[in-house]
């Protein structure tokens, strides 16, 4: 099959620290590559890949010195890739609404990933508007606010096996991984740690928009002998950084469209304590792979119950639950089955218009 991937371009594919996005389309791409299909990625110039590249930009946005309007690059690319739509049989994009105009005048089938959270009001006029594009939600509960749009599945992200090692543990310290930002929660992973008397290991991007945030309450909390700044760490840190946890503090407060740290921390066979939000309960066990929590004094009540936890079935999870190849294997049934349907519209269309005939019905015998 013939697929052409779509990245953002603020990270690369894969993001050299932090990114979700990008990363999820860099695994995806190269098991697609690994499963015998012709990929064509369309990514920032630094991009690491076994597809062929096209590059949209010659370097990931936040770490160049493009300092213009990321929607520029964004729709240069778009325009470029759309317009070699028919050397595909499928277009998957992964920028959300930019590509939803394109993808309504393409020639072949385009399948858009929905990455981000969808509860804004905003968004039920412009999924109305573009109700006839299939649409691929990274959990159920991402779907929750935008019932009416076409969702042709659900696709939980997924991670290269060998990608990260199984740590036995039982870990020395509890970990945050993720932005630094209000709905990350990192004061309430540092409440947990503090009053469960354990080391927080911190490894945290913070953005641009978010620096005056981490100013003023984060930054007053870190003078404290049981907490430790890593800052971004890349996939190599991340094993010995989320493998040598005791567990991986996700203390969220905002609607989870799905938590990639979860998952690669499961690899690691670290289990989880996180906060029960979006995605949250569809990608934990309970008491299995890590802890559901509502408040601090349940997540600190966990800390001191994760003895009880396996962390030999938390890898097991994992390799059953949350690989890359369950999650390009999910995608490719997605592919055949919006070019079946765009094939079998597009016969119904030239029937209509008395281009082709409808086949005949089959003789009865007598």
């Amino acid at each position: 099959m013939r697929i052409a991937q779509i990245a953002p371009l603020y990270e690369s594919v894969p993001p050299q620290g932090y990114g979700g996005t990008e990363r999820v389309v860099s695994y995806l791409t190269e098991k697609l590559v690994e499963l015998g299909h012709d990929v064509t990625l369309f990514a920032s110039g630094d991009s690491e890949t076994m597809a062929g590249l096209v590059a949209g930009a010659p370097q990931a946005l936040r770490l160049s010195r493009y300092h213009g309007d990321p929607l520029v690059p964004h729709l240069v690319m778009l325009e470029q890739a759309f317009a070699r739509a028919d050397d595909f049989d499928v277009v998957h994009s992964h920028v959300d609404v930019l590509g939803l105009p394109f993808a309504r005048r393409a020639g072949v089938p385009v399948v858009t990933t929905l990455h981000g959270r969808l509860d804004f009001e905003e968004l039920g006029l412009l999924y109305d508007e573009y109700a006839e594009q299939p649409m691929v939600s990274i959990s159920e509960s991402q779907r929750e606010p935008i019932p009416q749009a076409r969702w042709v599945g659900t696709v939980h992200h997924g991670l290269p096996a060998d990608l990260y090692r199984f740590h036995p543990g039982p870990g020395r310290y509890l970990a945050f991984i993720g932005r630094a930002s209000p709905e990350k929660r990192l004061d309430r992973a540092i409440e947990i740690a503090l009053r469960s008397r354990r080391t927080l290991k911190i490894a945290a991007k913070v953005d641009k928009a978010d620096r005056d945030y981490f100013r003023k309450e984060i930054e007053p909390l870190l003078n404290h002998p049981l907490l430790e700044w890593v800052g971004e760490v890349n996939d190599s840190a991340k094993d010995d950084f989320l493998g040598g946890a005791e567990a991986l503090l996700f203390p969220i407060d905002w609607p989870e469209p799905f938590g990639l740290t979860m998952i690669e921390s499961m690899a690691c066979g670290t289990p989880v304590i996180a906060w029960q939000h979006g995605s949250v309960a569809e990608v934990l066990e309970h008491g299995v792979t890590g802890f559901l929590c509502d408040d601090i004094g349940a997540a600190v009540r966990a800390v001191k119950r994760l003895e009880r936890l396996s962390r030999e079935v938390c890898r097991q999870v994992f390799e059953k639950r949350f690989t890359s190849d369950r999650m390009a294997r999910d995608y490719v049934a997605i592919y055949e089955r919006v070019i079946a349907e765009r094939a079998l519209d597009e016969a119904r269309r030239r029937i209509a218009m008395g281009l082709e005939h409808a086949p005949a019905a089959p003789a009865r015998e007598h």
